[in-house]
């Protein structure tokens, strides 16, 4: 803005004295649009600006009345709505009048939030993609928990976004800070609020058990106030920009890992936000944690649990995987508790079965001490087993048991014959040398040991040996994984050239 007595100047020099708009400029010191905004010269330089105008002049009224009733819509919506009414002219001077008459929408002001040690920490979920777990593609979720004093900062990369994660993510947090925040501020997740009219709010009942246990009041945010919880939502944030991007892990134990270290070395080596004192925040987290409620004696049970029943086989499905039972129990009402790690199967007070969890999908865990009693009972059952073992090794196996079974061959035959190449070869040449001979429709197990034979000559590999095993099945059904042996490769090369350079 220029003052009234500088207006003036322009004014009489241009209109009086005829100056040029760059010579008062330069005269007065004052940037040329300065000039040309006092003098109003486009009424007179810009020919086009009058009839274009002119012929907006009969809609205003309606731009008036339709952006105080819809005040974010665009100029070009406003376009077509007039033009639709007759309107012939462009776009560029009605956006200029909208700029000038749209209603400026109310900023909201916000009170700068300050906690006292211990009173507050705030939770959210983040969400970082996905990740591949063997055969199956889960989604990858960051729980994360800030102290609204310190800015102390927990977090842990997940696979579900279950409530059993959400209190196992809330008990890793506490420990990590050794104490509890006498509250804890939520968005309105359904692990946290069921349902919500305005003030009422009716809390899920597990997370109201486990706030009792841990002696914190949960506070959900107020609906569409996202500034409540900007603390998590800023570390979030930093966590998805800071650490996350670019980041190459091996697997989610290794992302964690290095998410841990992160934190410890990075993020809470940081100065706390606002802080006159310039502490660091593992020194406000120092300071913060004689204020923190202290954990109880015992942990509160996070495992999800299930009263489950099987089908005809002894097997009960749980995310995705089957996991099995003693026979005996088969179609009996057994309940399953799964933690993040271990699936345990009891049959009322006792422990009837325990599986490493698995996080892919479709698998099949079993332990052979529920199926052995039903292997002798059932004549056909190691067959099928041997089946559904080559069918799980090699993705290949069942369209050619399928042609196998339409070409009148003997499926038991040809498993059993596969299983022993299986074993012999390893499950990626197998499976290759499956898709080959479908291929070359070649049904039977004899073409697929010619083509592993093909294969190791090409290779110049030593012809491998069958392994003849003893009758028992303790030993016959044992599994023993391959190991790389490239460490013992190297090892002997190692020696071989230190007696090579020996005199």
């Amino acid at each position: 803005m220029i003052s009234d007595e500088l207006r003036a100047r322009i004014r009489r020099l241009f209109y009086a004295e005829h100056w040029k708009i760059g010579t008062i400029a330069a005269e007065l010191g004052v940037h040329r649009d300065t000039v040309a905004l006092a003098v109003e010269a486009e009424r007179f330089t810009n020919v086009a600006y009058r009839p274009l105008a002119g012929l907006l002049d009969p809609y205003k009224d309606f731009v008036r009345a339709t952006l105080e009733e819809h005040p974010r819509l665009r100029a070009t919506r406003l376009l077509q709505m007039i033009e639709g009414r007759g309107y012939a002219g462009s776009v560029w001077p009605l956006r200029r009048f909208v700029r000038r008459v749209r209603p400026g929408g109310a900023h909201e002001a916000f009170f700068r939030l300050s906690m006292l040690p211990g009173e507050q920490g705030q939770v959210d979920w983040g969400s970082f993609g996905s990740i591949v777990i063997g055969n199956a593609r889960r989604w990858l979720s960051c729980f994360v928990m800030v102290l609204s004093f310190s800015r102390a900062l927990f977090a842990r990369f997940v696979l579900d976004q279950t409530l059993e994660s959400f209190l196992r993510c809330h008990h890793a947090a506490f420990v990590s800070f050794r104490g509890v925040p006498r509250g804890l501020l939520y968005d309105n997740l359904k692990a946290a609020v069921l349902e919500r009219m305005g003030d009422v709010i009716r809390f899920n009942p597990r997370l109201l058990e486990f706030a009792g246990h841990y002696h914190f009041a949960p506070r959900p945010v107020a609906p569409a106030r996202g500034n409540e919880k900007g603390r998590v939502e800023r570390a979030i944030r930093y966590l998805r920009d800071s650490f996350f991007a670019a980041r190459a892990y091996r697997s989610l134990d290794d992302l964690n890992a290095q998410l841990d270290d992160w934190i410890e070395r990075v993020a809470h080596a940081r100065l706390v936000p606002g802080d006159p004192d310039k502490r660091t925040v593992a020194v406000a987290l120092d300071d913060e944690r004689p204020r923190l409620l202290p954990l109880p004696a015992h942990p509160f049970d996070c495992d999800a649990f299930q009263t489950l029943r099987s089908g005809k086989t002894p097997y009960l499905r749980f995310d995705g995987n089957d996991y099995s039972i003693p026979h005996a129990l088969v179609r009996q009402p057994l309940r399953l508790v799964a933690s993040d790690k271990l699936v345990r199967v009891l049959d009322g007070d006792d422990d009837v079965a325990t599986h490493e969890r698995s996080w892919e999908r479709g698998r099949q865990i079993e332990d052979p001490r529920h199926l052995h009693g039903l292997a002798d009972e059932k004549r056909h059952a190691r067959e099928h087993r041997g089946r559904n073992r080559l069918m799980t090794a090699c993705p290949h196996a069942q369209a050619f048991l399928e042609n196998v079974a339409v070409h009148g061959g003997h499926l038991g035959g040809t498993t059993f014959r596969l299983l022993r190449l299986l074993d012999m070869h390893g499950p990626a040449e197998v499976d290759f040398a499956l898709a080959e001979a479908h291929r070359r429709g070649a049904f039977a197990a004899q073409s697929v040991a010619h083509i592993l034979d093909q294969r190791r000559r090409a290779r110049k590999a030593p012809v491998p040996l069958p392994v003849v095993l003893p009758d028992d099945p303790r030993v016959r059904d044992l599994r023993v994984p391959q190991r790389p042996l490239g460490a013992y490769d190297a090892l002997a090369r190692s020696g071989d050239k230190k007696k090579g350079g020996q005199p």
